[in-house]
């Protein structure tokens, strides 16, 4: 007798393949059969109208700390994920020692929006190895989960406070190779770095890993060829220059595998196109070389909530903008009461380029007021701060400033991103569906005040698939179930087959999608996140287990904490391209 059968379903199997009548069957937490299947099962799904497909996988979170305290992994179960990956942009959780989490809890707080008084209630940083951190997590989780070993976390064990403003020596190098080794052999999926300018730890300093050398991270990138099953992913935030372009192409060569960028983004910008053309570019580039660099490419309008507390984003801006969040909030807030000061402050964001990925953060009269915690202030929420400044008569910087002094610096203000039409979502669908891209980057877990990315899943097929209709079903489905499966070397995981891992999703294609978002109070800490419930999701299965039935959760975590080597295997180089790069390598040739 089978555990599971699910039937009367629309299976669409993750290969891409049109979408076909039939039922499920499961046991032992795999897929046993598809199509049709007459065994009898201990439980029965009717999905009569309902879309069957695999499990949606994550692949870009910050769920390190998260499964301390919220083991479901929400939002993300709730839109269908069932795989979720962690520990990048060098800020891994493990290892670890008492000294270095001492530092990472507010680098996390800072750098990834994570409520300090969360991670020092909430997460037990009792841990050492990479091994002691997956073990504490083993039978604790409701989805599959793999992490990477992060730069900074290494960098910060083996060097203490050098890590911060200090070059590596030959023996710190070395030694840090051997940590990252050890932790790859215990099951570290792979290496994950930083290079982002807005990556900043909690003293307002450069994070560890933007301190490293070329030669540093090349070295670090080349521990990974000797474990199977591994990867590399590193962020930059910035337009890729020669020298970013050929350092990924040097770290993508020394580890003999694919390495990740985050993130490509469609925004509200005359030359989005060109630039995510130019940008796709590095990877016909690093093709050519014999090298792999794929981009994530957020599905999601970007929809930022920005404070002058953590400073976060805003602190991409030049000049005193870069100072300015160093300083405790009552010095920054004497700062702000300076009219002279505050001029610093205009004239600095005024020399931001208009093609300037960060442009967004610059153009303070574009900045909506969001929330304000002043009542005398309510009048401002939601309107835009030119519209202020032009009923009142001054200048944008006075208008914020005067009202994040009434706030204690708690003001949410959300800068003008854009990218919201049909244009940027016919943008976004080109982009899906190009061999340079793997459809990513949600971030969840990660700057829960700021971000609500992580519905990545139900975005596409809200907008992707329904209202916009720039992809089909079947493709869009491929795109979040094998294609990541595929490029992140993850064994039987990603499409309905006999023999692969029963994650399955039961969804209504008419209705499916994401619903306001709001601020849920449910962080540990008296915190709140950034949230959005799911919708259409009807059903959500991980190891053939229920975890979501009719959006609410089951309480069960039959999730499989993944190891390099045993639950992903080696992804050759070349192994996603399709018929326009080799086109397009082929016309290089010719040239």
């Amino acid at each position: 007798m089978l555990d599971l059968k699910i039937v009367g379903g629309t299976i669409v199997d993750g290969t891409g393949r049109p979408g076909f009548a039939g039922d499920i069957g499961v046991s032992g937490g795999r897929i046993v059969a598809v199509g049709e299947v007459s065994e009898a099962a201990r439980e029965t799904i009717d999905a009569s109208g309902k879309i069957v497909s695999p499990g949606f996988i994550d692949v870009h979170t910050h769920y390190d700390a998260q499964v301390f305290w919220d083991p479901a992994l929400s939002p993300s179960c709730f839109h269908g994920v069932t795989t979720v990956l962690g520990g990048f942009c060098g800020f891994s959780v493990a290892p670890l020692t008492p000294e270095s989490a001492k530092y990472l809890a507010p680098m996390l707080a800072r750098v990834e929006g994570m409520p300090l008084e969360t991670l020092l209630t909430a997460v037990p940083w009792n841990w050492q190895s990479f091994a002691d951190y997956l073990a504490l997590l083993e039978g604790k989780i409701g989805l599959n989960a793999g992490f990477f070993a992060g730069h900074s976390a290494i960098r910060r064990i083996v060097m203490g406070e050098r890590a911060v403003g200090e070059t590596a020596s030959d023996d710190e190098l070395a030694a840090m190779k051997a940590l990252l080794a050890r932790s790859l052999e215990e099951g570290a999926l792979g290496f994950s770095t930083t290079v982002a300018e807005t990556h900043n730890d909690g003293d307002g300093n450069a994070v560890p890993s933007r301190w490293a050398s070329q030669e540093e991270m090349v070295e670090l990138a080349g521990v990974v060829r000797g474990y199977a099953g591994t990867g590399l992913e590193i962020v930059h935030g910035r337009n890729i220059d020669d020298g970013l372009r050929d350092l990924m192409v040097e770290m993508s060569l020394a580890g003999q595998r694919a390495i990740n960028w985050n993130a490509l983004a469609v925004i509200d910008h005359p030359d989005t196109m060109a630039r995510a053309q130019s940008q796709l570019a590095v990877t016909d580039f690093a093709r050519e070389r014999g090298a792999e660099i794929l981009a994530l490419t957020i599905p999601s309008s970007l929809d930022f909530y920005l404070n002058f507390k953590t400073g976060f984003i805003l602190d991409s801006n030049p000049g005193v903008w870069r100072e300015i969040f160093k300083l405790d909030d009552q010095e920054r807030k004497q700062r702000f009461r300076d009219p002279e000061f505050r001029r610093r402050m205009a004239a600095d964001v005024d020399e931001v380029a208009d093609d300037s990925v960060m442009v967004f953060a610059a153009r303070l009269a574009k900045f909506t007021v969001v929330s304000v915690m002043n009542e005398n202030n309510k009048k401002y929420e939601g309107r835009q701060v030119s519209e202020i400044a032009a009923a009142e008569g001054r200048e944008a910087i006075d208008i914020i400033l005067d009202i994040v002094l009434d706030d204690d610096l708690l003001t949410i203000f959300a800068p003008h991103v854009g990218g919201k039409d049909h244009k940027a979502f016919e943008l976004r669908g080109q982009l899906w569906q190009d061999d340079r891209t793997v459809i990513g980057a949600s971030d969840a877990g990660a700057h829960l005040d700021m971000i609500d990315t992580f519905a990545f899943s139900t975005t596409v097929l809200q907008e992707g698939v329904r209202n916009h209709k720039v992809i089909a079903l079947e493709e869009a489905v491929r795109l979040m179930t094998d294609r990541p499966a595929r490029f992140m070397g993850l064994v039987d995981r990603g499409r309905l087959e006999p023999g692969y891992h029963a994650d399955v999703v039961v969804f209504d294609q008419d209705t499916v999608g994401r619903g306001p978002t709001y601020n849920r109070y449910d962080v540990p800490g008296d915190q709140f996140r950034v949230y959005q419930d799911a919708v259409g999701i009807d059903h959500v299965f991980v190891n053939g287990v229920q975890v979501v039935q009719n959006g609410e959760h089951t309480g069960n975590l039959p999730g499989t904490v993944m190891r390099s080597g045993r639950d992903t295997q080696t992804v050759a180089l070349n192994a996603l391209w399709d018929e326009a790069t080799h086109k397009r390598l082929a016309e290089t040739a010719a040239e």
